[in-house]
């Protein structure tokens, strides 16, 4: 094969400890024969590690802070647990979320409430438990108002803001309130007398789609002036939630990275042969014989990723020349963020059974998973990580496999990475496919039981000793 038409590789960055499961594959198909596939396993100490670079960075600019996990991002309760031991606090989008947290012993004050759509049985829960609730729409304010009326109790809220101007034009979203009217809502609403008077404004929430630094460090800036004006009238902010959405890595190497998306586009546009299922372009397209379009996945390589970007936020200067970090700290406010995937990077991985191999009638070598495409499934078009290959029979001098892996769902899109996979050798039944760092988003959030499957037990790896045993993975 010429090297010009080879498959681009995408080799994902990974712990020791991911390797040192992998190399143990007596225990993993011990563990399979017991609670079957696909496995979840996880590994707290990454978690720790990933607080502490955060931490580090609001430390060097001596900002009070907190960090909330944003619980919706993977549903293991020792996550939840990691938190108290550390500082952090958790961000909860759901009743059963908030209890859980409550029932565990996690503090007031390092809880809140970000819900979609918030339940009177939730803001019952938050407002006699003394938890931030962070107001999205009118109809939620008249809604706490009532709860807070009937308990006889305050409900302390924040509001969430959106409507930024950036570059002369409005940041969309369909969450919060335009920042234009936040200050008339707070101000003639809130307070004695008034008609939301047993709301009690606490601070100011959040959050950007994308990347861009810049956007994140002007619409703090923004958030920054509406919380000056709100003081001059009374209204104390004693927090900015800048939510979360902080960039990681997921690649070794960038010329990777690179390489993928150009030949991509190439094979889009019938300039090289097929890299993706059916030549899906994964957002590229051609219209009227010409490439349109962008890449539409995670921009799995970033050189500016946790810490670093946090820095370049609060290190943003506004046309005055002040830095969001010294404004925040001049006006005294915690600033908070509600991370998921950066916080559990490095902390997962996914690991299925070969159950089947065949060719289609295109020659593409299917190779079927005992698992399926919402228990890995990426809330953008793929997930771009090449997975690892554990063979119960190396054989060498193969000659290089390409596959696409399927599920189980009778669905002909239940296809489990877009990208077609170059292996040294076609996986025989019973061989292990381990997909990594899928904590953050991949594992939970669209896992469905259809079929009447089982969802994939989570396990956590709490190593003891040099060899790996079955004592050391504890189901959560």
């Amino acid at each position: 094969m010429k090297a010009k038409n080879q498959l681009p590789p995408l080799t994902p960055l990974t712990s020791p400890w991911m390797h040192k499961v992998m190399q143990s594959p007596t225990t993993i198909y011990q563990l399979m024969e017991e609670y079957g596939s696909p496995l979840n396993i996880h590994h707290t100490a990454p978690f720790f590690d990933n607080y502490t670079e955060y931490k580090t960075v609001f430390e060097s600019y001596d900002l009070k802070h907190l960090v909330l996990f944003a619980r919706k991002a993977n549903k293991c309760q020792s996550f939840v647990e990691a938190t108290k031991s550390s500082g952090m606090g958790v961000d909860t989008a759901s009743y059963q979320e908030l209890k859980q947290c409550i029932e565990l012993g996690i503090q007031p004050e390092k809880l809140v409430v970000t819900a979609a759509i918030k339940s009177r049985k939730l803001i019952e829960l938050a407002v006699k438990n003394s938890i931030v609730i962070i107001l999205d729409n009118n109809d939620e304010c008249e809604l706490v108002q009532s709860v807070a009326e009937q308990l006889n109790m305050d409900a302390k809220v924040g509001v969430r803001v959106s409507g930024f101007s950036f570059k002369g034009s409005k940041l969309y979203s369909r969450f919060g309130f335009d920042i234009e009217g936040v200050a008339d809502l707070v101000l003639n609403h809130f307070g004695k007398a008034k008609s939301l008077n047993r709301l009690v404004y606490c601070g100011i929430h959040f959050h950007l789609n994308g990347y861009s630094i810049d956007q994140r460090g002007e619409a703090l800036h923004q958030s920054l002036d509406l919380a000056l004006r709100l003081g001059l009238s009374g209204y104390k902010t004693h927090f900015i939630d800048m939510g979360g959405g902080l960039l990681i890595n997921y690649l070794k190497e960038k010329s990777q990275w690179t390489h993928f998306i150009q030949t991509l586009q190439l094979a889009v546009q019938g300039k090289h042969r097929e890299i993706t299922f059916q030549n899906q372009g994964l957002g590229f397209s051609m219209i009227e014989e010409k490439l349109q379009g962008e890449l539409n996945t995670y921009p799995y390589f970033n050189d500016k990723a946790k810490a670093v970007f946090l820095n370049g936020i609060l290190s943003y200067s506004n046309r005055a020349g002040q830095s969001c970090a010294d404004r925040i700290k001049a006006q005294g406010i915690e600033i908070r963020m509600e991370p998921g995937r950066s916080l559990l990077d490095q902390t997962g991985m996914t690991i299925a059974k070969v159950i089947f191999r065949k060719k289609d009638a295109l020659g593409n070598w299917l190779v079927g998973l005992e698992m399926n495409m919402t228990q890995m499934h990426s809330s953008s078009a793929d997930f771009l990580l090449d997975p690892f290959i554990i063979n119960q029979n190396q054989k060498d001098n193969e000659e290089t496999t390409e596959v696409f892996f399927t599920g189980a769902y009778c669905l002909e899109r239940d296809i489990l990475l877009k990208r077609k996979i170059a292996l040294n050798q076609l996986p025989a039944i019973g061989d292990l496919v381990v997909f990594v760092n899928t904590a953050g988003y991949m594992m939970h959030f669209f896992e469905t039981e259809a079929h009447l499957f089982d969802l994939a037990t989570n396990l956590f790896f709490k190593p003891n000793n040099e060899t790996i045993e079955l004592s050391d993975f504890q189901i959560d």
